[in-house]
């Protein structure tokens, strides 16, 4: 059985066709537009991919309060793209602080998966994991990650509002 504090879920409804909501989640140049970061390359199964952190393209207030972490290496490895249906990756969560190695602790499993719905697309994010994060850091990960992924979830529908 999964704990409460091992998983977040976030369900978003997107007014926007799944194809389209795909292209925002599984293509890297438009997740970081609105995720706020900027990547070396493409996604691809199984695959790490890095870049850095930079403000939000899609809302000025949320790319003021990321613009303390621009510059920020940071990276994950993609774990599947099933098209049309599901993107994951791992990462360490909350992994913010340049003089820590993070490398030693277990990922947490991101996964983004849709559903066609009349007149858009059901979004639903989970993180998993954080049951295996470090107790000295787990609460402070999940909370980050819970607000995280609230504000995420209105990235995208804001990045979806935008003439494409």
């Amino acid at each position: 059985m999964v704990s409460s504090t091992d998983r977040i879920v976030k369900r978003i409804f997107l007014r926007a066709p799944q194809e389209r909501v795909w292209r925002a989640i599984s293509e890297s140049r438009q997740f970081g537009a609105w995720f706020g970061m900027q990547f070396d390359g493409e996604f691809a199964p199984g695959q790490p991919i890095s870049g850095v952190l930079v403000p939000t393209k899609v809302d000025p207030e949320v790319a003021k309060t990321q613009e303390k972490y621009s510059g920020m290496k940071f990276g994950f490895i993609v774990d599947r793209i099933e098209p049309m249906r599901r993107f994951s990756f791992r990462w360490h969560p909350f992994s913010i602080d340049p003089n820590y190695d993070y490398s030693k602790e277990p990922t947490t499993l991101v996964e983004f998966m849709l559903e066609p719905k009349d007149g858009g697309t059901q979004l639903t994010i989970v993180e998993s994991g954080f049951d295996a994060i470090p107790i000295e850091r787990r609460a402070d990960a999940f909370e980050a990650n819970d607000e995280g992924w609230e504000a995420q979830a209105k990235m995208v529908e804001k990045y979806l509002a935008m003439p494409a």
